[in-house]
Formats: C-alpha cells, structure tokens, sequence
C-alpha cells in the first residue's frame, strides 16, 4: 500500500477549480438583478436623458432640439412656481411630521393597555392605497358639507375654504400628507426608542434629571441616526408630491398647489411633451440631491456641536 501524499499542487489545482465553480455560481445569482437593474431602471434613465435633447410627443419621430428643452425650463415661471409650492409644503411637512412621529413614538413605547392595537391602528394609513386617503380627506375638506367645515358652523365659526383658498390648499394638503405617511415614521423612531439602554435613564433619573433633560440629552442624541432618516426619507417623498394635488386640486387654486410631479406629469401626459418632462424629471432629480445632501450636513453638524 502506498504511503505517497497527494501532490501539493494537485491540491491547489482542485481548489482553485472549487473557487471557480463558486464565482461562477455566484455569477448566475447576481444575473438576474442586473438585468432587472439594466431594464427597468439603467435603460430608462439612458433613454430619458436622450429625450432632454430632442422633442418627442411619443406618435410622431424624434427631433433634435439640442438644448432647447433645458432653455425652456429655465424661462418657464410654472416651473419654479413649482418649486416654490414644493419647498412650502416641505416647510410645513417635514417639522409637523418628524414632530408628530417623535411625539407618538415615545407614547407607544410606554407601557400602556392595547399597545399592540395602537401600533397597528397608526400605520393603517401608510398601507392604505393613496388615492383612497386622499378622496376621504377630499370629503373632509368640501367647503359644504366637508365635517371639518360642519363642526366649524356648528361653532360658530366661519367655513375655511381648505381647498379653494390659495392661501390654506397646500397646508392643508400638508396636514393630510402627514396623517398618511406619519405611521411610518412611528414604527421607525420606536425602533429607535427600543434601542436606547433603560440603564442610561435610571442613571439620569438618580442624578435628578427633569423628563425634558433625558429627552434632550439620552433620547435625542440616541436617536439623530433614525431622525436624520426620517427627515431624508421625507423630504425625498415630499418632492415626490403628486397624488394628493392630483385628486384634490389638480395644482389650483392659482397653481398654489402645482408640484413638481404633478407639472412633469400634466407635460408628458396632457401635452405630450416627453422630451420637456424628462428635462423637469432630471431637474427635479438633482434638486432633491441637493436638498437633501444640505439637510443631512445640517442635521449632522447641528449634533456634533450639541456634543
């Protein structure tokens, strides 16, 4: 019988064909998210910057215009008409929302009857298709016989008109956004709130801090990751603003409500302006960019010099 060891580089030569088995199989797994990638989101992007340049309606050819489209937006005052209502509407959203989850947020995370309820009951809305919510508080809103407006006679207090006045549609459309998508934020600053250590307010709490001093300097700090977070992930969705100026007002009252979605939109799909809305589209794209890189830098310069 052979005592004879197995040649090391016999050795090296299965293992290396062992590698290449696994790089290969890793390979195929990947495959079908780069397609996806390449399909759904790299061709179109492709495609939408070659319609910036050129002006098509989908039923006639292209034809070149060079930067004609990126000339018209700069001189289109609906354009940052747009902009403007959109700011507004994040000027109101994003303090009321972050404000409204935090505050909840701290209440479930105390131990209270039917907590489990509670939780559930305040993300209902966020799986509730949009369009729904915004016909409900469509309702709610009606000059006439919206509730809000009936409990207000029934105070003697004169009707608002929600979503006629210039000067209350995009507020009020603020306050609806918020009540549809706040649950979200709940879930996200509780995880947060459940992740703190209890022993760092039993410490405070020896030491005679008030509620307001550990909310400030446990709570607050503990959760800037998740708050930066949700103000990232609302901003984002405010500039993404369409659904609810669609159904409600259709961007009126005197464009006071016209978002930028909503303008792209009425240009790809009423005018048949692609090449013009993906021009907006990429406008809008760095825009929200830019928004949120000063808001992060903000947020996080804020927090150091707080430490």
């Amino acid at each position: 019988m052979s005592n004879k060891k197995p040649n090391r580089f016999a050795r090296i030569f299965r293992h290396e064909k062992k590698g290449e088995r696994t790089e290969r199989v890793g390979y195929l797994m990947v495959l079908p998210y780069v397609l996806h990638t390449f399909v759904f989101l790299g061709y179109p992007l492709a495609f939408a910057f070659v319609l910036i340049f050129h002006r098509w309606n989908i039923y006639t050819p292209m034809r070149f215009v060079g930067f004609g489209n990126i000339r018209l937006l700069i001189s289109d005052p609906l354009v940052w008409r747009a902009l403007l209502n959109t700011l507004y509407f994040l000027l109101i959203h994003v303090p009321l929302q972050l404000a409204v989850a935090l505050l909840f947020a701290q209440l479930l995370n105390q131990k209270i009857r039917a907590r489990a309820f509670f939780r559930a009951s305040f993300f209902m809305p966020v799986v509730v298709s949009g369009v729904v919510v915004t016909i409900l508080w469509q309702q709610l809103f009606a000059f006439e016989t919206g509730l809000i407006n009936v409990a207000l006679n029934g105070l003697g207090l004169t009707k608002i008109g929600w979503l006629t006045s210039p000067n209350v549609a995009m507020p009020a459309i603020a306050v609806m956004a918020t009540w549809k998508n706040v649950g979200l934020y709940i879930v996200l600053l509780l995880v947060g709130l459940q992740g703190i250590p209890t022993h760092l307010y039993e410490a405070a709490e020896l030491d005679g801090a008030s509620a307001w001093q550990k909310f400030r300097y446990i709570t607050v700090p503990a959760l800037n990751p998740t708050i930066i977070l949700v103000l990232v992930l609302s901003t984002i969705g405010g500039f993404s603003l369409f659904i609810e100026p669609y159904v409600m007002t259709g961007g009126g009252p005197v464009s006071s409500t016209l978002s930028g979605i909503l303008y792209l939109y009425k240009q790809a799909f009423v005018f048949g302006k692609m090449g013009y809305a993906a021009t907006i589209g990429f406008f809008w794209a760095i825009i929200v960019f830019v928004v949120v890189m000063i808001q992060r830098r903000v947020v996080e310069r804020t927090e150091t010099e707080r430490m």
